[in-house]
């Protein structure tokens, strides 16, 4: 597959650019703070399906002054946004096309979690609602000084359903992961990078230039031994001392192999 071409990804609100082995995904609607649709998200997932074998590091950004300001509020209005489902007609969709369209949805952020790459947040300004469990769906958020985080849904009457729930979990535990959805409240880039929601802090002047040395670091090592790691890694938290040895071996010995035959 290729990806898709620039004027389709403008027309979702995206921007792509490649240098070497590193892809980077741009949300360029800045004049809505990056508010996102499913336009949007169709076109992530066109992306991720397209990742080229030599891609290494993707790395999602914001356009502007903010990450993604989350869910564009035309979609909750009656009539919704022109071409997609209205906030009434998926309210009123059986559960199948329900969960088949919300399934689409998270299509757009799942690619992120391949482990043929790693993929870098960089989070500036405002991540809210979507815009939080975007970055989330990364491996990894540099987090600019002025970020602002918050899990919005549960105070427009919803929940958090596009992919976030168990990377938050995850990253901060159950009781945190609760009391921030649950209040609805705002998370500081310093709060978050205590609770190991963001490796690190920068200034924000300076967090484009960051990323790049992390994903310049990131490359550095063997490609197929970092995949290997982050497959182990992402498997560790669902497998018993035993299963997690075992998958160690296995992924060892394709190591061994690869490094044999190339010589």
């Amino acid at each position: 597959m290729t990806y898709p071409s620039p004027e389709t990804l403008a027309e979702a609100g995206l921007e792509l650019a490649v240098d070497g082995a590193v892809l980077t995904v741009t949300l360029n609607r800045p004049d809505v703070r990056n508010a996102q649709t499913p336009a949007m998200w169709r076109g992530l997932a066109a992306v991720g399906a397209a990742v080229e074998p030599d891609v290494r590091v993707v790395v999602l950004r914001g356009a502007g002054a903010s990450f993604s300001a989350g869910l564009d509020r035309a979609m909750l209005s009656p009539s919704g946004i022109e071409g997609e489902a209205s906030f009434p007609q998926l309210a009123a969709a059986t559960a199948e096309e329900f969960d088949a369209t919300i399934a689409t949805y998270q299509e757009g952020f799942t690619w992120l979690r391949d482990p043929r790459f790693i993929s870098i947040a960089a989070v500036q300004g405002h991540a809210v609602g979507a815009g939080f469990q975007l970055a989330l769906a990364c491996d990894l958020r540099v987090l600019a000084d002025d970020a602002q985080l918050c899990m919005k849904e549960p105070a427009l009457g919803l929940v958090p359903d596009l992919t976030g729930t168990k990377p938050l979990v995850d990253a901060v535990g159950y009781a945190r992961a609760l009391e921030i959805c649950a209040t609805a409240r705002w998370v500081s880039a310093q709060e978050a990078y205590a609770l190991g929601i963001g490796q690190e802090i920068v200034p924000v002047e300076g967090l484009d230039a960051r990323v790049a040395e992390l994903a310049a670091a990131l490359t550095a090592a063997p490609h197929h031994a970092v995949s290997a790691t982050k497959g182990l890694l992402q498997s560790a938290g669902d497998h018993d001392l035993a299963a997690q040895t075992a998958a160690e071996r296995r992924a060892q010995r394709e190591r061994f192999i690869e490094l044999v035959t190339a010589q």
